[in-house]
Parts: C-alpha cells; structure tokens; sequence
C-alpha cells in the first residue's frame, strides 16, 4: 500500500537483541493532505534502511508499507512497515494539497460580439403550391 503525505514527528530510535541478533526500528508519523487530515506511525526496521531512508521532520514522501498484526498474550496488536520511500518536490506537494492542477487550466472562450449571428435562422415565409403539404 502506499500513503502520501508530510513527516510530522520523528520518533526516538528503539534497539534491542532478539535470537537473530542485534536490531533497530524507527517510528516515523506522517499526516495526510486529505480535506479530514489523517495520521499514520508507521516503523522502519533495520539500522540499514533506516540510515538509507534518512527521514526527517517535515519531508513530503510516499511511503509504501505493509500492514500485519500478530498475537501475543491474547491480544493482538497492527504493524505498520515501511519498506520503502520516495520524497516528493515540496511545490508539487502543495499544489495537490490545495486542489490546483499542475498544468494551467485551458483559455476560457471568447466572449461572443454584438455582430454575433443570430442563434436561429430567420422564418421563411410559406411557400405556395408546393410539392408537399409540409408548412416549411
């Protein structure tokens, strides 16, 4: 799945040592340009990614994630992680944020002069004797 929006807080880095050894994560909070803004903490593993992402407070990204939950002590808990970013131009971000398109809109049309011709054409009068009984 994949979220756009802006980096509003960068949360302290967690470590630990598991079974499979030594590991880091990083939370990140990023918050939507929707018209009801949304908020979204999602987590980085690896000191690796972490360092290759290099998030700051503040960045437009797109950030594409997975989303899992999992048991433990009979409750179950969502993660949410990124295994991928990509930073956004900030003038872009803004401009999609306020609903104005990135090319300019087409020229209005030119606004009809007095000598405009008439929007019907003027009646005929009825013709006589004619071949058919049709009034016009």
């Amino acid at each position: 799945m994949d979220i756009q929006g802006k980096i509003i807080a960068v949360l302290p880095e967690r470590s630990g040592v598991s079974a499979r050894g030594e590991w880091k994560a990083g939370t990140y909070v990023l918050e939507t340009h929707d018209q009801y803004p949304r908020k979204l903490a999602f987590d980085v593993f690896g000191a690796d990614r972490i360092n290759q992402f290099a998030i700051k407070v503040g960045e437009e990204m797109v950030v594409s994630f997975d989303i899992d939950a999992h048991e433990y002590q009979g409750r179950w808990y969502n993660s949410i992680r990124a295994w991928n970013v990509q930073r956004i131009d900030p003038a872009a971000a803004q401009a999609a944020a306020q609903g104005v398109q990135p090319f300019p809109a087409p020229e209005a049309a030119v606004p009809p002069t007095a000598a405009a011709p008439a929007p019907f054409p003027p009646a005929q009068p009825a013709v006589e004797n004619s071949a058919d009984d049709l009034p016009f």
